[in-house]
């Protein structure tokens, strides 16, 4: 089935988000590289590699539909222009998340307006995704909680965020 004009619009917001979501990782990286955190550097890199591979399932989405996929204008990332805690970097990542999920939400609430179940196996995968992405990221933010300003503590926590790996962009996640 074709897509709609309208719902093509959507689905170029939603990309546009995932590629928001992207540098805002990015940046998060950069904050945590700033505080030699390298681990919690390294997963929030991998953490925006991930979100271009979601940019990219939306933009074959729409392709594949015979609509047009376009990036639109990226805002910079929101974020302080203090030094932020490793507390306050993945509590931003949190709330970035929440925002990407209600987006999805949203965009699944659409879809289902206009009665495109086209959209709908999509969609599952991704509300999947963000409920993972999400717990994910406030466990971090829960460890950051309990281990406080305790030096070794944030070092352990650094030290396993290190292990991630990412694959690329290109890859199916």
């Amino acid at each position: 089935m074709k897509i709609t004009k309208d719902l093509e619009k959507k689905f170029n917001d939603q990309i546009t988000l995932e590629f928001e979501a992207s540098m805002t990782y990015r940046q998060l990286a950069i904050e945590a590289d700033r505080q030699d955190l390298s681990g919690m550097g390294q997963w929030l890199r991998a953490q925006a590699d991930e979100e271009i591979v979601h940019a990219n399932k939306f933009i074959d989405h729409v392709v594949d539909r015979e609509g047009h996929a376009q990036i639109e204008s990226i805002p910079a990332p929101e974020l302080t222009e203090r030094t932020m805690t490793a507390l306050e970097i993945f509590q931003a990542a949190l709330a970035h998340e929440q925002k990407v999920s209600e987006a999805i939400r949203e965009l699944y609430r659409e879809t289902e307006k206009a009665g495109d179940l086209d959209a709908r196996p999509l969609l599952n995968w991704f509300i999947d995704e963000q409920l993972e992405e999400e717990a994910t990221v406030g466990e971090i933010v829960g460890q950051l909680e309990l281990v406080g300003t305790d030096g070794s503590g944030l070092l352990r926590i650094d030290q396993e965020l290190g292990q991630r790996t990412s694959d690329g962009t290109e890859n199916e996640a």
